[in-house]
């Protein structure tokens, strides 16, 4: 009896190959599942995202099934189009070329139970990468301009306690010659929470909508996150890419470098800009310190930030034609192992051979002699017994006549 789960004939297990083949044919465009042109920017496909995402949330549409497949089809079509890799792989191959059983879903942590929330913190615990998203409500509140925007004056620190999955919003105001020099927003927790840095646009309405969006990292003895409006392109590094290629080492070296990505913005316009804090803890609230500086007295370490972020994306250049001529080599040095292994069981196999012949001359045993071909011949077979020796005697009678010398 076949095991519970699993398939007992190839035809169920044809089926099953046809059956996911037909959902993969049933899947839509992801272009325009959200409703994007293919020559979409990242920013309007992240816009376009949060806009569904919002109208589909399961937390605005609980007893809706209709909704929620839609939720899932644009957090899926999202998750192929925000990533540079997966999408030129469907603008290649199709959906054949992604595989959809390794698509992250991010989780928000506020439409979760509190079971779900405690399995999702031990499997944090435990080194899993978790990726979060901010609350939809957050998000629509921000978008209905119904959020409390507290002042945060430049080069000034507040200190403050935000709950979790909740968020902080601050409005700054820049100059022309503060926008020229550049601004860098931080935060830290002393306490090493997880929070989240973002940035909020305006939209024409007067609500905000989410455009740049840092998780907090570990640095030393405190988390942070940073952005910098610095008036050139700056990087960030996603290194959850990393993370998901680390069993194949060849893949992990060669592949390093893909999450070195550039932001959204690289700069402020002067004027009014708001950030907040998100508290992206499981159960506790954040203790977090923001600040919002001009980058003037950063001077020396920008262009270092420049000269390094260079640098590494001419390596990833680099790292990916060494890549496709490690391929080829090493796939020349496969075919060359194989066929010394298989030259040296040809000869071993000769060499054997050769042996078991020698050891038939000196470890088997001579054949037993047949007895018609063991006699010997002699002249006197058919004499009687008289006549040999009379032979005998006349032939020893002889010998002193043949010994003389001539």
């Amino acid at each position: 009896m076949p095991a519970p789960g699993f398939s007992s004939s190839k035809s169920e297990r044809k089926g099953d190959a046809n059956k996911q083949q037909h959902q993969q044919q049933q899947r839509r465009d992801p272009y325009e599942v959200l409703g994007v042109p293919r020559n979409a920017t990242e920013q309007e496909i992240k816009s376009a995202y949060r806009r569904m995402a919002l109208k589909y949330h399961p937390d605005k549409n609980a007893n809706d099934p209709v909704a929620a497949d839609v939720f899932k089809e644009v957090t899926f079509s999202y998750n192929i189009l925000s990533d540079p890799d997966k999408r030129r792989q469907y603008d290649t191959s199709g959906f054949e070329a992604i595989e959809s059983d390794s698509q992250e879903l991010e989780l928000d942590l506020s439409s979760l139970g509190t079971v779900n929330t405690m399995f999702a913190a031990l499997f944090s615990k435990l080194g899993v990468p978790i990726k979060t998203t901010v609350s939809a409500t957050v998000l629509e509140e921000a978008l209905n301009g119904s959020v409390i925007i507290r002042s945060l004056p430049l080069g000034q620190s507040i200190a403050r306690k935000v709950e979790k999955q909740s968020a902080h919003f601050y409005t700054v105001e820049i100059t022309e010659m503060e926008a020229q020099m550049g601004v860098v927003c931080r935060v830290y927790s002393a306490e090493k929470s997880k929070f989240k840095l973002l940035y909020f646009e305006k939209e024409e309405n007067g609500g905000l909508s989410l455009a740049l969006q840092e998780d907090s990292t570990k640095t030393g003895r405190v988390t942070s996150a940073g952005m910098y409006f610095l008036c050139f392109p700056v990087y960030r590094f996603d290194q959850s890419h990393s993370i998901a290629i680390a069993k194949d080492p060849d893949a992990k070296f060669f592949k390093k470098l893909d999450g070195f990505q550039a932001c959204e913005v690289n700069e402020l316009k002067a004027g009014t800009h708001v950030f907040a804090v998100y508290g992206d803890n499981f159960f506790k609230s954040v203790n977090y310190t923001i600040e919002v500086m001009c980058a003037q007295q950063f001077s020396a370490e920008k262009e270092k930030l420049r000269d390094v972020e260079a640098k590494i994306l001419t390596k990833r250049a680099e790292l990916s034609k060494f890549e496709t001529e490690y391929r080829e080599v090493l796939a020349r040095f496969t075919e060359m192992t194989n066929k010394y292994a298989q030259e040296m069981q040809a000869i071993d196999g000769l060499l054997k051979e050769r042996n078991t012949i020698h050891a038939s001359y000196t470890t088997i045993s001579p054949l037993k002699r047949n007895s018609s071909s063991s006699k010997i011949s002699s002249p006197f077979n058919g004499w009687t017994k008289g006549r040999r020796v009379d032979y005998m005697v006349f032939v020893f009678q002889g010998i002193p006549n043949i010994l003389k010398d001539p």
